[in-house]
């Protein structure tokens, strides 16, 4: 059976543990939020990080797994082995050793193309090779969207089966007493009154983040947008800790001048801060001067919180729906300003503390439910297909 020809219909809830026998995974992350949700199926089992050389408990990288060594030691350990990212731990040498070790182990290799373009890396040169490697030596390729199918297809002359991305929020979370009603919840604050509150998060300045020319554009977008009538104020988040002194003290600078931007600068989140911060905006923006997909636009999307997103990649694709609009981060903020003005207007989006925000983010979770439940049960079939024509 082609794995290509699968269809949709094809795909059953899940697949019989006892009659079929777990498929055992080596994933490259394993400990991972993505990971766990694609691999839910009870016909799935994947075996846990090893732990690096003395790492703390609970990191993965650089991954032990993806050592040639560790696969012919653990080669009747495991069946497939699916690569997610993290390989720009390995040269590329041992990148081509550790493929070939698990082929010569007998296991199909799947990869998620999630980078097209990595966003802890400026210089791509070795990232683009790695690709060049992984691309055409796996036995099946997944991606996120559309475009970056097509992408693939273009560089490589391969197809790649397009799956949606998983929730990030948990049934369990979503359950808790961070989203539980308020005790005034039957005063439903008047939207008029409250001001637009948009939000971006440069986190430690990761290479991707374009932190000068987006924090620009936000403030004068922000002109542009009080402008058109609306009452919009902004708030970037900064951490303590960064990895580029020189663009901190500019992004400190540029939300000085403006009356309308708070910086914020604060230790990293814990999950529940970064949720319930997110959850008070009316939108948020995604700061990436590069970059493929944004598992961050994927939780703006399970919180119903509209995001904008940069004309770069194919970020825009993830969610095609009047909750994302993109923009360029043009110095006039015009581009930034269209974007927000476009959310704000749109039927769709919600605001803050909304009854049709508690609404819609509901309406989502039943969505997303559902289609993680599918394709959970579809990555148990495309390692299934491919054990079967590694067999046959």
């Amino acid at each position: 059976m082609s794995l290509h020809a699968i269809s949709p219909s094809e795909i059953a809830p899940d697949i019989d543990r006892d009659a079929a026998g777990a498929i055992r995974v080596v994933s490259i992350p394993a400990g991972h939020p993505y990971v766990r949700s694609v691999t839910s199926a009870s016909s799935v089992s994947v075996m846990p990080d090893p732990l690096p050389d003395g790492a703390p408990e609970g990191q993965w990288w650089p991954p032990v797994a993806l050592d040639a060594e560790w696969i012919r030691a653990h080669s009747a350990d495991a069946d497939i082995l699916h690569i997610h990212f993290g390989t720009e731990s390995l040269t590329h040498d041992e990148l081509v050793a550790s493929l070939n070790a698990a082929h010569a182990a007998g296991w199909p290799i799947v990869f998620t193309v999630h980078d097209l373009v990595h966003p802890q890396l400026t210089d791509q040169r070795d990232y683009e090779r790695q690709l060049d490697v992984l691309v055409p030596a796996a036995d099946a390729l997944l991606t996120l969207t559309h475009g970056a199918a097509a992408e693939i297809k273009r560089r490589w002359a391969r197809p790649a089966r397009v799956v949606a991305h998983p929730s990030l929020l948990s049934e369990s979370l979503v359950e808790s007493s961070l989203f539980a009603p308020a005790d005034d919840a039957d005063e439903v604050p008047d939207d008029s009154a409250v001001p637009f509150r948009i939000g971006m998060h440069l986190k430690d300045l990761r290479s991707n983040v374009d932190a000068t020319a987006m924090v620009e554009a936000l403030g004068a977008g922000l002109e542009v947008v009080v402008a058109a009538g609306i009452d919009a104020v902004a708030e970037v988040h900064l951490h303590h800790t960064v990895r580029d002194d020189v663009a901190r003290d500019r992004v400190r600078a540029l939300c000085a001048a403006s009356d309308r931007i708070t910086l914020v600068e604060h230790g990293r989140f814990t999950d529940d801060e970064l949720i319930a911060e997110l959850a008070t905006l009316d939108v948020c923006v995604l700061p990436y001067g590069y970059g493929t997909h944004s598992g961050w636009l994927e939780l703006c999307w399970d919180l119903a919180v509209p995001v904008v997103v940069p004309a770069v990649g194919f970020y825009a694709e993830q969610h095609i729906d009047d909750s994302v609009a993109s923009f360029t981060a043009e110095p006039s903020g015009e581009s930034l300003a269209h974007a927000v003005l476009t959310i704000a207007e749109s039927p769709g989006a919600t605001r803050a503390a909304s009854a049709e925000r508690e609404l819609e983010m509901g309406r989502r979770r039943e969505e997303r439910f559902a289609q993680d439940d599918a394709v959970a049960a579809e990555h148990a079939l495309i390692y299934r297909a491919l054990l079967s024509e590694r067999r046959s």
